[in-house]
């Protein structure tokens, strides 16, 4: 499981990108990333979440989300991209 760190922004959107996508590579055929511990984030934490999905699918592993908050899904949402983060089983 990938877990998202507490604050996913502008500022360090790149580095969480770069530690998840190496987390990724050790999961097995589905990721599921956790979202239960992001407190403070803007729209940079969907661009980290899409390239997870990416970075998964290279892989060809199945990808979703856990924990989503409400407010980051809505972003997600107005932006078009919220059946791309499918909520894990």
């Amino acid at each position: 499981m990938l877990v998202l760190p507490a604050d996913i922004t502008h500022a360090n959107a790149r580095s969480c990108a770069h530690m998840l996508a190496q987390a990724l590579r050790a999961l097995p055929q589905a990721a599921v990333a956790d979202a239960s511990g992001l407190q403070k984030f803007d729209s940079s934490a969907i661009a980290v979440l899409l390239e997870c999905r990416r970075e998964a699918q290279i892989q060809g592993k199945s990808f979703s989300v856990r924990n989503l908050p409400e407010r980051l899904r809505s972003l997600a949402a107005l932006y078009g991209v919220a059946e791309l983060l499918p909520a894990a089983p």
